[in-house]
């Protein structure tokens, strides 16, 4: 389920769905954007919203679904899955 299609949820199915609130959404995506937003570089575009790509990772983290079964879902190859999800591209602030 996109995130075009959970935005006109309320709040409490939203946190429901996703188990985070929707302003805590809206910040992740904020803090997000920067680094995975690729519009005007070099190489290929995701095909996925930053939007997108944070609902897949919290429902990795949320159903503990394989890699496998959110990719048919999402109509994406496991190992796409594997990269949105994986720590290494996760931001970490160092202070």
């Amino acid at each position: 389920m996109t995130y075009e299609q959970l935005k006109n949820l309320n709040h409490k199915e939203f946190k429901r769905l996703c188990g985070v609130h929707l302003e805590t959404f809206t910040r992740m995506v904020g803090v997000l954007q920067p680094d995975l937003e690729r519009t005007g570089k070099r190489g290929g575009q995701p095909k996925l919203s930053v939007e997108d790509q944070l609902l897949i990772t919290l429902e990795y983290w949320r159903e503990y679904r394989t890699y496998f079964h959110i990719g048919r879902s999402w109509s994406i190859h496991e190992s796409t899955v594997c990269r949105i999800v994986s720590p290494g591209r996760a931001v970490v602030n160092p202070l």
